[in-house]
């Protein structure tokens, strides 16, 4: 009988030992969500404690900030001490707009320590092209217009809808796409993408 006790009770421990190894080995397995967007690794390198990526949007009844990175979401909790640079208040933050949060771990979540959002591109004045003179070139054509018209956004942007006769390179592949780009170097080439970067 105490036989019969001893063989249960180890087989029981073994069982527990194979599903905690289990268990374990499925989260040292699983994919870590990633920290850095794409199109930020172009200026920024990967930091483990920074979160870079698209303003997803802020709850201030929960005191949580959300931002997106790829197909992940993070969500961090602030307060009055968190440090809003680049914005005066969260409403003025356009959705999808890129930030930085500069995190640190806070009783088992995430604590936004400062948000960083990204000020605009500055662009030479006379690179500039406005809105009337595209539509001018979107009514020649690309070939009488001579001009490439690039959208810069995702392809999941772009198949929702683009100005026609654009082509897409998302910026954040930019380099492994330039032989979509026009072999004449007279050409003009015009980018766009959601809006002021």
């Amino acid at each position: 009988m105490v036989m019969k006790s001893r063989v249960a009770l180890l087989a029981a421990l073994m069982t527990a030992a194979l599903f905690l190894f289990s268990v374990m080995g499925i989260a040292a397995d699983a994919p870590q969500k990633p920290k850095i967007a794409p199109p930020c690794k172009q200026c920024h390198k990967p930091d483990e404690n920074i979160l870079r990526g698209a303003f997803g949007g802020v709850s201030n009844k929960t005191g949580t900030v959300q931002i997106n990175i790829g197909p992940a979401a993070w969500v961090v909790t602030y307060d009055d001490d968190t440090k809003l640079i680049g914005a005066e208040k969260w409403s003025q933050i356009p959705k999808e707009k890129e930030i930085a949060i500069a995190i640190r771990e806070q009783d088992g979540g995430l604590y936004a320590q400062s948000v960083s959002v990204k000020p605009p591109a500055k662009v030479a004045p006379e690179k500039l092209i406005s809105t009337e003179e595209i539509a001018k070139l979107v009514a020649m054509g690309p070939e009488k217009g001579n001009f490439t018209l690039v959208d810069s956004r995702p392809a999941p942007r772009y198949i929702e809808g683009h100005i026609p006769g654009s082509i897409n390179i998302y910026d954040a592949e930019f380099e492994k796409n330039t032989d979509k780009l026009p072999k004449e170097k007279d050409q003009l080439l015009v980018f766009y993408c959601a809006g002021p970067t």
